[in-house]
């Protein structure tokens, strides 16, 4: 008899609304997502040995989160989940708007910073909604009032794989997602981290490699990392020596290893920032180094003149049940398109899926539709006038 076939996915709805709430065993992405690949049996990249001494000699690995503060601020980048309590926040951008996703997004002005209680350095907010299932990241961002300044902000379907758009940045340098590269302490108290772990490097050359979508080159080297390679920690690797937490980390890098999403201190591996964690343990990850990595063979390089090329969406229809109506009467808007990824309906709205939504303008609105998919993004807009 065949194998039974595996249990469905969990839902969203068991993530636990809070600061660092735990996701209850939901995994973001389907199981075939790069992020969740095993990559365990894979190919090691002809250029790895290469790849890993350009890095340097014996570079111990460095957990980037922790418990407590150090110098004033939270050890990671924290995240909070909400529900559909939580209602849609204005995005206003202040760097790299033309790649970003437009809101409204369901972000508390209360969410944590990267940083807290002083913000500094990339100052990321990442919000996960148990009801829509979509994530929302952002870069360099603050509270302004009633609304969120950003950076850069991306939109990620938890259901689905979505490549962002060929040469475009996310909240994070290689156009990747942020949280499904941490790790979390929900996951060492359920006994495995069942995803790739982020990590970022000192230098990068201009090139991606997928997931990734965008290059933020700081070396001319060929030797350089492309933004998203995968390390992984070398099956030989004898981790009984460590403790159960680290063991179920090192694991999770022979399984699924760690890909490059940033620049910045080599070999520094991400997470979030929970009390639970021990910062001595975590410490004696620094034992393990580069040299214990290899990585994982890169089937495609890309640069920003040589990627893949192909149609934006097609937006054939966008359409509003009456476009003159008084304040406060429900409009159905409606569309028809082929080929998006995610859609976004600005403002009042934001990410969603299907082919239709109900807005109640209280004075007259323009309202845009954004389709968009790996090779870029079409919008359309609709005018409704309230009298």
């Amino acid at each position: 008899n065949p194998p039974p076939p595996p249990p469905p996915p969990l839902a969203c709805n068991v993530m636990q609304p809070g600061q660092g709430g735990s996701l209850g065993g939901f995994l973001p992405f389907p199981a075939d997502n790069l992020w969740n690949k095993d990559i365990s049996g894979a190919t090691v990249d002809p250029n790895s040995a290469a790849l890993i001494n350009f890095i340097g000699t014996s570079v111990g690995l460095h957990a980037d989160f922790g418990s407590g503060q150090f110098a004033g601020s939270i050890i990671g980048i924290p995240y909070q989940v909400v529900d559909s309590t939580q209602g849609p926040i204005t995005v206003n951008f202040t760097d790299f708007g033309d790649e970003s996703d437009p809101g409204p997004m369901p972000i508390p002005l209360n969410a944590p910073i990267e940083g807290d209680p002083n913000p500094s350095g990339d100052q990321h907010v990442l919000i996960l909604d148990n009801a829509s299932c979509f994530l929302y990241e952002l870069y360099n961002a603050a509270p302004s009032g009633s609304t969120w300044n950003a950076g850069a902000a991306a939109v990620w379907d938890l259901t689905a794989d979505e490549q962002r758009p060929y040469t475009w940045t996310s909240a994070d340098a290689a156009g990747l997602p942020i949280f499904p590269g941490l790790a979390r302490y929900d996951e060492i108290a359920a006994g495995a981290i069942n995803h790739a772990l982020r990590f970022t490097l000192q230098n990068s050359r201009a090139a991606f490699t997928p997931p990734a979508s965008h290059l933020a080159a700081t070396s001319s080297n060929a030797n350089a990392a492309p933004m998203g390679m995968r390390l992984r920690l070398k099956s030989s690797f004898d981790i009984s020596g460590y403790s159960a937490t680290n063991q179920i980390i090192l694991k999770a890098m022979k399984k699924y290893g760690l890909i490059m999403a940033d620049n910045g201190s080599n070999m520094y591996i991400s997470g979030a920032p929970d009390d639970r964690w021990s910062n001595d343990d975590l410490h004696n990850l620094g034992s393990v180094t580069n040299q214990d990595f290899e990585v994982v063979k890169m089937d495609a390089i890309y640069t920003n003149s040589s990627f893949p090329q192909g149609s934006a969406p097609s937006i054939a229809s966008f359409t509003a049940s009456s476009q003159s109506v008084s304040a406060g009467t429900p409009v159905t808007l409606s569309w028809s398109l082929s080929g998006a990824s995610y859609l976004i309906v600005s403002p009042n709205i934001g990410a969603t899926r299907g082919t239709s939504v109900i807005v109640t303008p209280s004075q007259s609105t323009t309202y845009t539709l954004y389709a968009t998919n790996a090779f870029g993004r079409t919008t359309a807009t609709i005018n409704i006038t309230v009298h």
